[in-house]
Parts: C-alpha cells; sequence; structure tokens
C-alpha cells in the first residue's frame, strides 16, 4: 500500500497543498534540512517521477539565494515557490519581507519569473508591493495566485510608533499584465501579475469585534467559488484564519472569508490606495468583501485550534475545513459553510488531528494524520480509518502536508528514513488508497 519515493540523503519538504503535477505522475518539493522546513536553507526545487522514482531538478537558486515551498498550478506545468534574496546583506537577508514568489514552468527548468513585482521608494506602483510573499498557491483554474505578505516599509518604520504596523495580510497576483517599477532601490524588481492585498487588519481590534490584527493560512474557496444561499455564485474566495479580541480581551482566532470581485474590478481602489503610502499598508481593491464565518467564543475550547494547518475546502465550494477542539479537548476536524452558521464537528475520535489535510477530488474524503498514521475521514460520516500502519513518533508521518493525488487514488507524505550513515532525512511516500 506504500511506497518511499525518494531516497537522497538530504532534506525533502512539501508543501501543504497543490504538490503533485495535473496529470498526478510528478510530486514537487523542495530540499531545506530540518525536518520542519523552518531553516529557509534549500537551494533546489526538485520534482519525483510517482511511477519510476526519477528526480529532475526544476530549478537551483543562485548568488546565495534559497528557495522552496513549491507547488504545481492545477492545469499547466507551472510550479511557484518562495525565492529568498540573491546577495544577500547584511540590511537584506532571508526573512518573512524579503522574499518574493516566482514560477518555472517546468518544461523549461531554471527559466524564473518574477510573480510578484516590489517597489520599495515612494511613490509607490499600483500593482507592485513594498515586502515578501510567501506560500504561493494557484486558483482552481491556474490564473490567480494567493499569498501570505509582510510590509518591508512599514517593518522599518515600526519603531517610530507612527502609521500601520507589519501585520501579515493576505494577497493575490492575478494576470492583468505585467508591472514594472522604477529602479529607485536596488531591491525593486518587476512583476508578470498584478499583485494586492485583499484582507483588512487594524493595529488593535476592539474587544468583541470582527476585526483582526492578523490574516493568514489562506485557501482558495472551492475549485470554482461557491453558491450563496440566494442562489448566486461568488467565483473566486480565499477563507483564511484571523486573529481577533474576544470581549474579555484575550487573543481568539477565527475562520474569515474574503470575496473578490472580477479580475477587471481588482484596479479599483477602495478605502485607501491599493499600492500603500509610506505609512498605510497597500489596501484592498473597492469591491472586496471581508466576512466572520466562526464565532467560537462560548465555546469550552474556543477558536481554531491545534497543529499549523491552512483552512481547506470542498471541491465545490460548499465545505471550509479547519481544526477546533471538542468539549473533550481533542483536536477534531470541523465543517463550516462559506455563507456562515454553526461549524459541524466532522470527526469524533480519540486522537487529534495531528497534521494538515486536503480533500480529495469528488470531496468525499479528507486525508491527515493523527496517532501515527495517515488517516481518511469519510466527509459526509466523519467516520476514520487508517491508510497507513501506526508507527512511532520519529518514523510517524509528518505533519507538515497530506496531499490527495489528482485523482484521489494516492496520497503523498513525508516520513524522517535513517541514511545509511546514521543521519535522518525526510523523504517522500505515497500510499494508495482503497
Amino acid at each position: 500500500m506504500e511506497r518511499q519515493l525518494t531516497t537522497a540523503p538530504h532534506g525533502h519538504i512539501l508543501t501543504n497543498a497543490n504538490v503533485w503535477s495535473p496529470d498526478g505522475e510528478w510530486i514537487v518539493y523542495d530540499v531545506r534540512s530540518d525536518a520542519a522546513g523552518s531553516v529557509f536553507d534549500g537551494t533546489r526545487i526538485e520534482r519525483v517521477h510517482v511511477a519510476t522514482g526519477r528526480v529532475e531538478v526544476l530549478y537551483e537558486s543562485q548568488r546565495g539565494a534559497c528557495c522552496g515551498v513549491a507547488s504545481y498550478s492545477p492545469v499547466d506545468d507551472r510550479v511557484a515557490f518562495i525565492l529568498g534574496p540573491e546577495d544577500p546583506t547584511p540590511d537584506w537577508e532571508y526573512g518573512p519581507h524579503h522574499r518574493q514568489g516566482v514560477i518555472v514552468d517546468s518544461v523549461h527548468p531554471q527559466q524564473a519569473i518574477n510573480l510578484d513585482a516590489r517597489d520599495l521608494t515612494p511613490p509607490f506602483t499600483p500593482g507592485a508591493l513594498r515586502g515578501g510573499t510567501h506560500v504561493h498557491i494557484f486558483s482552481g483554474d491556474g490564473a490567480w495566485v494567493s499569498f501570505t505578505y509582510d510590509d518591508h516599509v512599514l517593518t522599518t518604520r515600526e519603531a517610530t510608533g507612527q502609521g500601520d504596523l507589519n501585520q501579515r495580510n493576505v494577497g493575490v497576483a492575478v494576470p492583468l499584465g505585467a508591472v514594472s517599477v522604477p529602479r529607485s532601490h536596488p531591491r525593486n524588481h518587476d512583476g508578470e501579475f498584478y499583485s494586492t492585498l485583499v484582507t483588512r487588519t487594524v493595529r488593535q481590534p476592539r474587544p468583541g469585534s470582527d476585526e483582526i490584527a492578523k490574516a493568514y493560512e489562506e485557501a482558495w474557496v472551492g475549485l470554482a467559488g461557491y453558491d450563496r444561499v440566494d442562489g448566486s455564485h461568488q467565483d473566486r474566495s480565499l477563507a483564511f484564519l484571523g486573529d481577533a479580541i474576544d470581549e474579555q480581551g484575550k487573543p481568539l482566532t477565527e475562520l474569515f472569508i474574503v470575496d473578490l470581485p472580477p479580475m477587471h474590478a481588482m484596479r479599483k481602489a477602495g478605502d485607501g490606495p491599493l499600492q500603500g503610502t509610506p505609512t498605510l499598508r497597500p489596501q484592498p481593491p473597492l469591491a472586496v468583501v471581508q466576512r466572520r464565518l466562526t464565532s467560537t467564543a462560548d465555546r469550552k475550547f474556543p477558536g481554531i485550534q491545534g497543529v499549523r494547518h491552512w483552512p481547506r475546502s470542498s471541491p465545490d465550494g460548499s465545505r471550509i475545513a479547519c481544526l477546533m477542539r471538542d468539549d473533550d479537548g481533542v483536536v477534531q476536524l470541523w465543517l463550516v459553510s462559506p455563507n456562515g452558521g454553526s461549524p459541524r464537528q466532522l470527526t469524533c475520535d480519540p486522537w487529534d488531528v495531528a497534521s494538515a489535510f486536503t480533500w480529495n477530488r469528488d470531496g468525499s474524503t479528507i486525508a491527515y494524520v493523527a496517532d501515527g498514521s495517515v488517516m481518511l475521514a469519510d466527509a459526509a460520516t466523519g467516520e476514520s480509518r487508517r491508510l497507513t500502519p501506526p508507527t512511532d513518533a520519529v518514523q510517524a508521518p509528518r505533519p507538515e502536508a497530506v496531499v490527495f493525488s489528482p485523482d484521489g487514488r494516492q496520497v503523498a507524505f513525508v516520513r524522517q528514513v535513517p541514511a545509511t550513515d546514521g543521519s535522518v532525512w525526510n523523504q517522500l511516500h505515497v500510499a494508495d488508497v482503497t
């Protein structure tokens, strides 16, 4: 049922979703050295052929840069990933606000294009950002790319106490044409997509309000959006986690959604300039609507809980899965409608859900890690079954990624495997779904 795909004595890190090529023949990964991928030291984006184990290098970074967090387009051979600074300097080393997204077509390895443009000198350029992007995920049609964002301009001003804080937000890159920026800063660069932020954060959320201080871990809702209660259709939306404050002043992470307008409206400014100002972060377009989906302050264990994870939508967009604790304190899968309403507990197991997770293509099953096994949960009944036998903590499936193949017949994940020299490395595995 289970096969080890990689054997090379170095790290193999899977992104939490979209790691399979659209035809299901390849899995893309990066080579960061530590098991969790928290040390950004990888210099290659590779892919492995699932049937043969043959490995190809798609991109190798140059001039002191590192790269990682690779994800496939669901419709073609493009792979998006993070590229850190080339020729890093003490004042411009790798960090949340010093990284960018790039895309490589696997048919043309090593030929990377810039996803997002960067302009660090006012007056800033609409369609460009002023910092770093992270975890780039294509929409279901492969046209748009979502990411999280940290702002360099605001980071450098935080000590003054003036203006907005650098608070993580969610953005999108839209194919509205290339964005060119002036060479007024050595770290400015052009981009092939038009990039904007789509979430709103505030310096100090009001207790009990829907205001948030941070927006992160986003996921596209449906392969093509979702149906509203009134029968109309929302084409593009992102679910994400937002850090709010409850009425007692305690921090609380809840599930939010942002509905996006048609592509042509993404250039229309809303409450402030899309490109921001020296004291104001880039602002969302006019027709972007941000809503809170969960209100869990009154629960015994309030808020989104458990291991780091990304909300994940069913392919038809009708259900968004996330992790919360049940009344016994066990981390379970819960389902939430993009239209709001009370969350529905899906799993009722005695063990915590211990990983990120993904849906299969028909929306019938969710794959995750629990109790040392890759598990499959029936998305209608919540009944769970083991796909792999339980293993000890050392060689148990890693929590960062458990990803269904496009046809739903296999699941990709990572285990740590000892090498002949006594070292231990992340290695990619697949298990057949029966």
